[in-house]
């Protein structure tokens, strides 16, 4: 029924069907038949086609009224396109850990919305495993996270490497036999940890130690889980905990020992409590990546928090 209105909008301006068939690049025949389709289809005319200048009928009149304010909706979503590509409204949703929403994407999303101060961010918070769910479902528009995410489902953008390191309580007796690689946090905080002539410790010298791991469906879970493995022997594990930082706090309080990020340790306020160690890189290193569906249109607001990212 109203296949055809934006025709007869034009017949309705022009009062003649010659003039809009002008203005619409097609033939006053082609015109005519489809403004006299979408009559039959009404059941009553739409134009008095006796008056001159053309006339609306009352039923007219009432179908003009529809159509402006179709026209008017129209008009208002091209807009919000309009405003949404040059980042004037919108929002834009990125799911992380507790690790990377405390640590890292403070300072990316503070300087993207310095930039576009009325495109709304969400920032959600959980694990691995919940944050891929989410993403998939189509709820996040993109994740930063250190697990390797299916390349047939995402896209990933590599955005840094970081180094897992063993932080070990200061107390924990097994620190005498790794002495000669043990690190402060100081250390490091200005590298020291990446330089060859840092020695790797031998994971199995502290099998008999409380160890703090992650729960299932954390990358830095899967690896612990290897480097042990690799080691000879099944860590004393005294707590299970969702999130890195978590156990790093808990770390400090003296309960065990945990893997944890360099990053976190050059990020975090400076702390005394802990020795690390550097382990094995096959275990160890990994990339960090931002997230998106494959299938998902990517933004300009994604685009822009990509490239803001990527700055540094």
């Amino acid at each position: 029924m109203f296949s055809s209105m934006e025709y007869i909008y034009e017949v309705y301006k022009e009062r003649s069907f010659s003039k809009a068939a002008r203005n619409l690049y097609i033939s006053q025949p082609s015109l005519s038949a489809s403004v006299k389709k979408v009559e039959e289809r009404i059941g009553v005319p739409v134009f008095d086609r006796g008056a001159t200048p053309l006339q609306l009928t009352e039923c007219g009149k009432e179908y003009i009224k529809c159509v402006e304010k179709m026209l008017d909706i129209k008009n208002e979503f091209y807009s919000y396109i309009k405003d949404m590509n040059e980042l004037k409204t919108g929002q834009l949703s990125i799911g992380a850990s507790n690790y990377f929403a405390s640590f890292i994407l403070p300072s990316v999303i503070t300087k993207f919305t310095e930039r576009y101060p009325l495109v709304k961010v969400i920032l959600v918070e959980t694990n691995s495993t919940h944050l891929e769910k989410k993403l998939l479902s189509g709820t996040l528009d993109m994740v930063l996270d250190n697990s390797v995410f299916s390349s047939k489902i995402y896209t990933g953008y590599p955005y840094y490497k970081e180094q897992l390191l063993l932080a070990v309580p200061k107390k924990i007796a097994a620190n005498h036999k790794a002495k000669e690689c043990q690190m402060s946090a100081e250390d490091i905080k200005i590298g020291k940890h990446l330089c060859d002539s840092v020695p790797v410790v031998h994971a199995e010298d502290f099998r008999e130690e409380p160890f703090i791991f992650l729960r299932f469906g954390n990358d830095t879970r899967r690896r612990a889980d290897k480097i042990c493995q690799d080691a000879g022997f099944t860590p004393k594990i005294v707590l299970k905990l969702e999130q890195q930082v978590t156990a790093y706090h808990m770390a400090i309080q003296g309960m065990g020992i945990t893997f944890v990020s360099d990053r976190l340790i050059q990020e975090a306020a400076f702390d005394d409590s802990l020795v690390y160690y550097k382990l094995n890189e096959k275990d160890a290193s990994r990339e960090v990546y931002f997230y998106h569906k494959q299938s998902r249109y990517v933004t300009r607001a994604m685009e822009e928090f990509l490239k803001i990212a990527m700055e540094g």
